[in-house]
């Protein structure tokens, strides 16, 4: 069984900083993509960020380029999410996933979630 727990979210004000964590536990095994998602209230999950295991392919969402950044630390079994230059329209539940298959921007793919951290911010 395989765990994964967010933690980071809250409130900032636009322009701010955040850096969400997540860690995972349990038969995770290796060679799996982490990635994180999120989705807003009345809207579908969007991907935000992916990385595969090596940490030398990384994929971005257009509207987090050059703002957010995504890393991870395999000892630790856990990925991060700095973001940077908040927008409100980030304002979303953030969720973190791992993904053992491909097709790393779709949510489909990926096989074990978070219960997802919130991130509210205010303009």
């Amino acid at each position: 069984q395989v765990q994964v727990v967010e933690s980071g979210g809250g409130l900032v004000q636009a322009g701010g900083s955040l850096r969400l964590s997540c860690a995972a536990s349990g038969r995770t095994f290796s060679n799996y993509v982490m990635g994180w998602f999120r989705q807003a209230p009345g809207k579908e999950r969007e991907f935000v960020a992916s990385m595969s295991w090596s940490g030398r392919s990384t994929y971005y969402a257009d509207s987090v380029k050059g703002r957010f950044t995504i890393s991870r630390d395999n000892f630790k079994k856990t990925v991060y999410l700095e973001m940077n230059s908040l927008k409100p329209e980030d304002t979303a539940v953030y969720s973190c996933a791992l993904n053992y298959h491909g097709d790393y921007t779709n949510w489909l793919s990926y096989d074990y979630w978070g219960r997802g951290t919130q991130v509210t911010v205010s303009s």
